[in-house]
């Protein structure tokens, strides 16, 4: 009888390669598993960025009215517990355990992926209780996901942009088509952004789906410095919202999309302008523009693709500090690591590099010589691993200076796990 920890080590080596895009080895399991046919109501969320805010924002919204939900997340941070959730609390060690067995008797000699393995064992529990939503984040792209196993109600795609462009494609036009293989014909589409691929529409109206983007079919208004109204599809309002929990001007764009997935539910008048409210006020996100210490302030955000380190950049400008940000961070070699850091060069007063380890690890010494490329070398401190870069930032800081702990979930997690 093999722990959690062990299995996951086994299903490391099970098949021969990390990541192995399709549906072919993982459906014929899930069909024999009986899978396929989810007993709640099914939400779908890919994107390059905002994948995990608006899955919390979703969650919270759905709970606080007092739906049951279970989700699927990935990667987690610090625990692979956290993977899945099912009416807000981790699943244990041994529900995940005993979904593994199932699913290993079910695969026969079919080699899965330690994702897909993951996956079946989220769908199987979600299976197992009675729940009114299922929120499944699709790991990477999004057409031949292990997730896209299951057809939404309603497929929400928060952005598009570079990453992952080994398996996806080098544009946003081939990425955003990976992406928007989570539409179905007839199901409603949601797209979080102003300006999606125009691959993006094309596949909707290919696939016959009920599209809905952000300001062409819903948008948000800030009347006030208070709240702010949003208007969705089909005549849909609710005015004088309060601001999400989650810090950043994005979560806005966030919320709105989430709110117009609920609308296509047709789920605004269950949920209720009071599950609405609270759902904003009380959710919650590790890693997101998150303040983990004060004196000196240390934020800590998985950033690790040019539009979120924008959008971090954008965070570090209009979050007030008295004194020097001084950076903590470590990436992964399949990044646009330079894009990243010349997005965030201005932002930074001092740089503490630290490296990843693993086959897609990043060296602190090669990150190193990216980030001088980029800016003043007298700035850049090349450390060891991301703990000894973060010592490092702490024996720099004084009280009124902010760390900024970015570049990984990997990263982060270190951190994380040293507080």
């Amino acid at each position: 009888m093999k722990n959690l920890k062990q299995w996951l080590a086994w299903q490391e080596t099970l098949h021969p390669e990390e990541i192995d895009l399709g549906l072919e080895r993982i459906r014929p399991v899930a069909e024999r598993l009986h899978l396929l046919s989810p007993s709640a109501s099914v939400v779908s969320v890919a994107g390059t960025n905002g994948k995990g805010s608006s899955i919390a924002l979703l969650e919270s919204i759905t709970r606080s009215a007092g739906l049951r939900v279970g989700c699927y997340t990935s990667p987690h941070i610090l625990r692979y517990n956290e993977r899945i959730r099912i009416d807000g609390e981790v699943a244990s060690d041994a529900k995940i355990c005993e979904a593994f067995e199932q699913i290993d008797r079910a695969r026969g000699e079919t080699s899965l992926t330690y994702f897909e393995f993951g996956t079946l064992a989220a769908l199987y529990l979600l299976q197992q209780q009675p729940l009114d939503l299922w929120i499944l984040e699709v790991g990477l792209g999004g057409r031949l996901d292990a997730v896209n196993l299951i057809s939404a109600d309603v497929a929400l795609l928060t952005t598009v942009d570079l990453d992952h462009q080994a398996w996806l494609g080098e544009t946003r036009e081939e990425i955003g088509r990976e992406k928007a293989g989570i539409f179905r014909s007839g199901q409603a589409a949601v797209v979080g952004e102003s300006n999606p691929p125009q691959s993006v529409l094309d596949y909707a109206a290919e696939v016959g789906a009920n599209l809905s983007c952000f300001s062409a079919d819903f948008t948000l208004q800030q009347k006030e410095a208070e709240c702010w109204h949003w208007q969705g599809s089909h005549g849909a309002t609710l005015d004088a919202l309060p601001y999400p929990a989650l810090q950043g001007a994005i979560q806005l764009q966030n919320s709105a999309a989430v709110l117009e997935v609920l609308n296509q539910l047709d789920w605004l008048q269950k949920v209720g302008v009071e599950g609405v409210m609270q759902g904003l006020r009380k959710v919650q996100l590790s890693g997101r523009f998150e303040t983990i210490a004060t004196a000196p302030q240390v934020v800590v955000d998985v950033s690790h693709n040019p539009q979120a380190a924008a959008v971090l950049a954008d965070n570090l400008k209009h979050s007030p500090h008295s004194e020097k940000t001084i950076a903590v961070v470590g990436m992964l070699r399949d990044k646009e690591v330079e894009t990243v850091i010349r997005a965030l060069s201005q932002s930074i007063d001092q740089w503490m590099v630290g490296g990843l380890e693993g086959a897609r690890g990043l060296s602190a010494t090669v990150l190193g010589e990216i980030i001088c490329a980029a800016v003043d070398v007298s700035k850049v401190t090349v450390c060891g691993e991301i703990i000894e870069a973060y010592r490092e930032a702490e024996a720099l800081a004084t009280p009124q200076d902010r760390i900024l702990v970015f570049g990984s979930f990997y990263t982060v997690a270190a951190v994380l796990e040293a507080q």
